[in-house]
């Protein structure tokens, strides 16, 4: 198997993107997960940028690395200056890192007109830099940033630039794609280009962006041309539209392509480190992702399940095991017996395809689909509507009544909302309050007072999402909402649901059933 080398940029390029805001602890703990994952190179962030990446690279000088090279990310030196004067340059020798990532002007249109210096002086800059550090002892990728527009602008220039780098003595040349909008023939055709002048001397990396939707693409089609490096993201964020996801590209060439990227026993790890780093990045990993989103393996239509059932490769171009995902069967009114009985045989073993049961869970499902429901996303729903149809649910307490108030301006901060509830476990009575930042928030804090006492459990549980969707537009705000609930407590997450044309009763449905569903399950 021909190697490719993957590095990973999210602690750097990924930190670009919206809304995203790592901290010192927050880089190393993605680190490690890169590491441990197989990526050859992590590219860890600018220290001359800023004193947080400064902080990050002197702290993981004390922690090692199995697998990967960090690497301390920077620019050429200014215009008119030296290395030995350029604070930025001083900066990635001061970061300590074995492997430096420099990039430089390709275009001649940004070094005239964007930094304003001379084509002669950039061409120097390059090399001088790059010189500068392989004499310190530093091994340099070369990242060549607007390569491919500066290829169709002004080809001859483009090669210029890359040629200072490798006289340099950089060890890779990496051809970036930053604005992301170059067509897939074009992209092909300069890679192929630059592999036929430059291969044999230095590795040939790409590096694109998904303006286009085509970083992905791209980014195989560089490997196809001779390309041994592929630069991205391993969830794809990033900034404007993101980078290339790794997630998938490692994937689509060690599995589909016959190239070695991680160890292959590392594999059945990516869907859980992509997790890991969304928890991390406080992102939630894009369901339909290819091999590692949630519904990469789901399925809902009934024929397509019942398929899947007789012989997986009907519908799946690879078992979800080989990267630690997992089939699922949706829950809908499109479902199958098949999928229903396979569903159900996880919860009570021995049922069959007959059984009167599964006519009644189907009435039921459909019913309430009807009223706006959605099981396909909410499995704790559906299990306990399983549980009062089979007779095997137990009820764990009995809401009387709860109220809610909010105020305006707020008297505190963290506190708009306070909500009262009566409610009774067995003979036993409890009310209480709880104040918190909305009706929901308020009603999760009073609920959980009152059970605690009598459910010791109910403390490890917590919600992580919460999502409303109106499912009838026509009404305004009399429409009725969907209330989705993801909750947690610590080792396993749940989905529970609840339909209302009062929102707060909707959330109310779905609290009640994400506590409900757990207690049963405890």
């Amino acid at each position: 198997m021909k190697a490719i080398k993957i590095l990973d940029s999210t602690l750097r390029d990924g930190a670009q993107g919206e809304g995203i805001n790592f901290s010192v602890q927050d880089k190393i703990h993605i680190c490690q997960a890169l590491d441990e994952l197989g990526i050859q190179y992590i590219e860890a962030g600018n220290p001359g940028s800023n004193p947080k990446d400064m902080e990050f690279f002197e702290e993981m000088k004390k922690i090692p690395l199995n697998h990967a090279t960090l690497c301390a990310f920077g620019a050429t030196r200014r215009k008119n200056t030296t290395c030995e004067k350029d604070a930025n340059v001083q900066s990635l020798l001061n970061a300590g890192t074995k492997c430096v990532v420099v990039f430089g002007k390709s275009s001649s249109f940004h070094v005239t007109d964007i930094i304003g210096t001379t084509l002669e002086e950039n061409l120097a800059m390059i090399k001088e830099t790059v010189s500068y550090l392989v004499n310190k002892g530093r091994t340099v990728i070369y990242d060549a940033e607007h390569f491919f527009t500066a290829y169709a602008e002004d080809k001859d220039y483009a090669l210029q630039t890359l040629n200072a780098a490798l006289e340099g003595g950089a060890e890779s040349l990496t051809l970036c794609e930053t604005k992301g909008g170059f067509m897939m023939d074009d992209f092909r055709e300069a890679v192929k280009t630059v592999y036929q002048k430059f291969g044999k001397k230095a590795c040939i990396g790409v590096h694109t962006h998904n303006d286009c939707g085509l970083a992905v693409a791209n980014s195989l089609l560089g490997v196809m041309e001779g390309a041994t490096m592929v630069q991205g993201v391993l969830l794809g964020f990033g900034e404007r539209t993101g980078n290339a996801n790794l997630s998938t590209i490692i994937p689509d060439l060690q599995l589909k392509m016959g190239y070695s990227c991680i160890p292959a026993e590392n594999m059945k790890n990516i869907t859980s480190i992509c997790k890991r780093i969304s928890e991390i990045a406080n992102l939630s990993v894009n369901s339909q992702l290819p091999y590692v989103g949630a519904s990469a393996f789901a399925h809902k239509a009934g024929m397509h399940i019942d398929a899947v059932l007789k012989n997986p490769t009907a519908y799946e171009h690879i078992e979800p095991e080989t990267v630690g995902n997992s089939r699922v069967f949706l829950m809908s009114e499109v479902a199958g017996k098949s999928t229903i009985v396979e569903k159900l045989q996880k919860l009570v073993p021995g049922i069959k395809k007959d059984d009167e049961a599964v006519e009644k869970i189907i009435a039921s499902m459909k019913e309430k689909e009807f009223q706006g429901y959605q099981f396909e996303g909410a499995d704790g729903s559906f299990e306990l509507m399983v549980m009062k149809i089979l007779g095997s649910y137990k009820p764990f307490f009995k809401l009387h009544y709860y109220q809610t108030n909010g105020s305006n301006p707020r008297p505190e901060e963290g506190v708009c909302c306070c909500a009262q509830l009566k409610l009774s476990v067995g003979d036993q009575f409890e009310i209480t309050a709880g104040e918190g930042d909305g009706p929901v928030n308020a009603l999760d804090i009073a609920l959980r007072r009152a059970l605690e006492g009598f459910y010791p459990v109910v403390k490890t549980f917590r919600l992580v999402d919460y999502k409303v969707r109106v499912i009838d537009g026509i009404s305004a705000t009399a429409a009725k909402v969907r209330v989705i609930i993801e909750s947690t407590d610590g080792k396993t997450n749940w989905t529970t649901v609840g339909v209302s044309s009062d929102v707060i009763e909707a959330s109310w449905i779905a609290l009640v059933d994400s506590f409900e569903y757990k207690l049963n399950k405890a």
